[in-house]
This record gives C-alpha cells, structure tokens and sequence, in this order.
C-alpha cells in the first residue's frame, strides 16, 4: 500500500509512528462505512433487543391528540421512530404473545387465552411448509422452537421480565411461574395481591423451556431482576422481553390494586422504566427498545397474514389483530422518525432473528414479510459513542 524508501534513520523513525495512526485511521474509515452502509441498508447492528407489551388498545385511541398516555403518544416517538401501521395478529392476548416468539398462528386454544393450561395435540406429525403446526392446545412440545432457544443455541443471552411474578406464591412462583399442566389457570384474573397473568407470559407456553426447571427459572423471572441487570453490558441479556401486570399494561380498568390502569398506568409505567432501558449502557451501546401491544380493537391485519391450516381465523372476527402501532428508539434511529410501512408480529420476530443471524420461525420466515429498513433506521451514532 505503501512505498518509501530512505536513509534517514529520523525519517524511518518518524514513519514507523505514521503508519500505525494511518492504519488506524483506515480501520476507522472502513468501519464507519460499514455502519452507514448498514443503516441505510437497513439492517442496523443491534445487539440488544428489549420489548415491552401492552394490552387492548387500538391506534387511534392510544396515539390520538387526547390520549390518555401522552408519554407513549407524544414525548416517546420524539426520540425515535413511530410506526402507525403496525397490527396484532389476531384475538385475544396469548395467541399474539405466542406468534411474537415462535411465529405460530394462533389456534382455538391459544385464541381464548387458554383458560386450562393444556397440552398442544398436533394433528399432524411435522410442520408444514411455512413451519405452522397443525393442532390446538397450549403448552407447545419440545419440536416446536422459539426465539428463546434460538438465541440460547447461538450462545446469546436472553430473559423474559415478568412484573409480579410470585406476589402470591400461592398462585405461581416467582421464576417460570405456571400452573400444573391440566390445570384451570387462576391467574387470567388479578388480585389485589398479585397482577401477574401467565397468559401474558409466551415462554410458558412452550416445553423446550419449561421443562427444564432450573433453565426456566433463570431466565423467566420478576420483573424487579431488570434494575441490576441493565447496570452493565455483560449483565444485560441480548434479548429482553418484558411484560407489566394486569394493572400496568393497560389491561384492568380500574385495578384490583386501586390504581386507574389503562393507558393512565401503563404511561406511568412506561416513565418508570423508559428512562432506566434508554440510560442503560447495552442500549446506549447498540440497543433497540420496541414498545407495542398485543391486539387492538378490530380484526383488521396486514402483510398477508395468513391463520393455521384447519385453523380458526386469527382475529375470530376477521382476518387479524387490528391496528395498535409501535414505538421504537434506538441510536440507529434519528428522532422523529416516522414510518408508513405496515408491520406485525411476525415483522418484529423476523427482524430480531436477522439482528442476530438466525433463521426465521414460523410465519416470520414468509417469503414476502419485510423487516425494520431504513424507513426505521434513519441514523448511524458516531465512532465516539
């Protein structure tokens, strides 16, 4: 690359300490490019992933002038990227948070949330071409995958943060918390005690986690876990999925505790943990924090969502689980960022499979599904950060 050729011993001297600071320079120069060739690519390096998922509530009411959570429908998409068409896949809440981490179309148990917490029957002994397993039930056998253990495979980090976990433990535990299988689930209603709803909890659902007690147990956990865990990068799991109780997702109106709820206490709990997600050095460093809902209040769908194969119609009404809309911030994305690219669910699994290089599950592996591009990734930090 270089050709120099002197006797001047001051001069060699002088060009020994050049070299190492041009080579440098040109590292710098190349991984800059790689970044903005990234970001405008679309396929920003996020390394972090963290989701929080609310409950019930269409577009238009939750992001409307007169919203009752202002936080969420004003202040949040300042600093990142609004997505207005972004849907639920179907009605009511579980078959949503199943197809967020496995891609599984919802089936007639997984629709009416799964009152007995019952074993999945497949009707068939293999998937089928889109990766959907025929059949109904609940609790999903070990050959049907998630992004959980996806990420386990690929020797990354992951926990799901679960408020109220273990409040009665009467109920559940504090970690993996779930009934006995057969069992009537009593924690589809709250209690002025414990808010918590295994329906609202996907990784139970599934036997390649559950099975494992002490695997399941150290990933699946209170949501109290987070504050000490987002303190440093290495403590901080790559992949992080947080679901509020019953009160702070916006789900009971009012509250078993006393509280409102509503959009009221899920925009309380959002400037609770908001602050300390964004203040995090993972995030900082290359996160992306996904703030969205399971379902709205029509059964509108996008993206060509297809149901089950001998299924139900995923939104029992109609063809989806409405429009709900999306935040995400991240520092590949310039604030104030808006997108009117239609997403759902399966969009998101996609997407955070590709972040880390895995394949896609389910009906996040269709053929025509797009992930987050450069319509959301408007913004590539710089080397200092």
């Amino acid at each position: 690359m270089f050709s120099y050729v002197s006797t001047d011993t001051g001069s060699r001297h002088a060009l020994a300490r050049i070299i190492p600071r041009l080579v440098a320079l040109v590292v710098m120069l190349c991984v800059s490019t790689a970044c903005l060739a990234a970001s405008t690519s679309g396929t920003a390096p996020v390394r972090h992933v963290f989701i929080i998922v609310l409950e019930n509530e269409s577009y238009a009411v939750t992001f409307g002038q007169n919203s009752l959570a202002p936080y969420l429908a004003h202040e949040l998409p300042k600093q990142g990227a609004l997505l207005p068409h972004y849907y639920g896949i179907g009605h009511y809440s579980l078959d949503n948070y199943v197809a967020m981490i496995s891609g599984q179309a919802p089936n007639a148990a997984t629709q009416n949330d799964c009152t007995i917490y019952s074993e999945f029957v497949a009707t068939a002994t293999k998937p089928d071409a889109n990766g959907q397993w025929p059949g109904s039930g609940c609790v999903y056998p070990k050959n049907v995958p998630t992004i959980a253990d996806q990420l386990t495979t690929a020797g990354l980090s992951w926990k799901a943060y679960m408020e109220d976990m273990g409040a009665d433990p009467s109920r559940e535990s504090a970690t993996c918390g779930h009934v006995a299988i057969g069992a009537d689930d009593p924690t589809r209603h709250a209690t002025p005690k414990d808010q918590y709803a295994a329906k609202h909890n996907p990784f139970v659902y599934f036997h390649s986690i559950i099975d494992d007690t002490n695997y399941c147990g150290t990933h699946v956990v209170n949501l109290d876990a987070l504050t000490n865990d987002l303190a440093h990068i290495d403590t901080t799991p790559n992949y992080v999925y947080i679901t509020p109780n019953l009160c702070h997702d916006g789900h009971d109106a009012p509250c078993q505790n006393g509280e409102q709820g509503g959009l009221i206490s899920a925009d309380a709990f959002l400037r609770t943990w908001v602050p300390r997600i964004l203040n995090s050095p993972a995030f900082q460093k290359d996160g992306l924090l996904v703030i969205t809902f399971d379902e709205g209040t029509d059964a509108v769908a996008c993206c060509n969502e297809k149901g089950l194969p001998g299924g139900p119609q995923p939104g029992q009404y109609g063809p989806g689980g409405g429009q709900i809309g999306a935040v995400l911030i991240s520092p590949f994305i310039a604030p104030g960022t808006t997108s009117t690219v239609p997403y759902n669910h399966y969009n998101l699994l996609r997407s955070i499979e590709d972040f880390f290089g895995l394949e896609h599950l389910g009906y996040a592996g269709a053929k025509h599904l797009r992930t987050f591009g450069s319509d959301v990734f408007t913004a590539h930090p710089s080397l200092s950060k």
